[in-house]
């Protein structure tokens, strides 16, 4: 077998899922791209292993721990995906802001957002100093 044709197709397959995280706008979406270049890469561990005929087989090993990792990476990420949506009630990326800004925003109840004049709280006291 050469060494061309599965390394054309996990190129492929990288390119694919490298488009889905940057022209995508659902997290859902952005989460299968990134498990679609996880999987060109252990195409290309594989096929490496195949042609290299290591005898350790390191990186058929390899595949197996990315494959761990991208289970895990899988589920934390669906949690979170899920709890923003919950939360917000998008999984919308462009919609979505860092969550500590959420927490300083000034209509959330306790949050240190801006006051009238439009300063922070840190700002005030470090003018007030």
């Amino acid at each position: 077998m050469h060494l061309a044709y599965p390394a054309v197709l996990a190129a492929l397959l990288f390119c694919t899922g490298l488009y889905g995280v940057l022209a995508r706008r659902n997290a859902i979406l952005v989460l299968m791209s990134v498990e679609l270049m996880l999987n060109a890469v252990n195409l290309n561990l594989v096929a490496f292993d195949v042609w290299l005929r290591d005898t350790l087989h390191a990186g058929q090993a390899l595949t197996l721990f990315v494959i761990a990792i991208a289970a895990a990476e899988i589920g934390i990420g669906l949690a979170i995906v899920l709890m923003v949506y919950r939360n917000r009630g998008t999984s919308d990326i462009d919609r979505l802001r860092d969550t500590a800004e959420g927490a300083g925003s000034p209509d959330t109840p306790g949050g240190a957002g801006p006051d009238a004049t439009g300063a922070a709280p840190a700002q005030k006291a470090e003018a007030t100093a």
